[in-house]
């Protein structure tokens, strides 16, 4: 079981706002790159949990900038699962510079394992012995 890795990402301009700073929901969807590679390399897509009827939807997210990367800059997204509760599993986050290790933000998601129609449902069996 891999329960850490780390991705790379290149700053694009479309990732900037109009002063040049990282925009900060940006920093949402690399930490969701962070998650769908974490699973994928336990062997586990978003995909699989669709085929069963159940999703795993973000409920709670703390994010702490730290510093702003800059246009063409390399981060470095490092994704750890922390906890894997009863219908939810919480990732932490650092997000690095690649170029000196300047910590950029630190972050934590929450996403709870629920029916397509809202209800519910335990972390299935399966991915808890993978992640676990």
């Amino acid at each position: 079981m891999a329960n850490q890795n780390r991705i790379e990402h290149r700053i694009i301009y479309a990732d900037t706002d109009h002063g040049g700073a990282v925009y900060y929901n940006r920093y949402l969807e690399w930490m969701e790159k962070g998650r769908t590679e974490i699973l994928r390399d336990n062997g586990i897509t978003y995909s699989d949990f669709e085929k069963k009827g159940i999703i795993a939807p973000v409920a709670h997210v703390e994010v702490d900038y730290r510093n702003s990367p800059k246009y063409d800059e390399i981060i470095v997204i490092e994704t750890k699962i922390e906890k894997i509760g009863n219908s939810s599993i919480e990732f932490i986050y650092k997000v690095y510079k690649k170029s000196d290790n300047t910590l950029i933000a630190t972050a934590k998601t929450v996403n709870v394992f629920i029916t397509k129609a809202g209800e519910k449902v335990r972390v299935p069996d399966g991915v808890r012995k993978i992640l676990g």
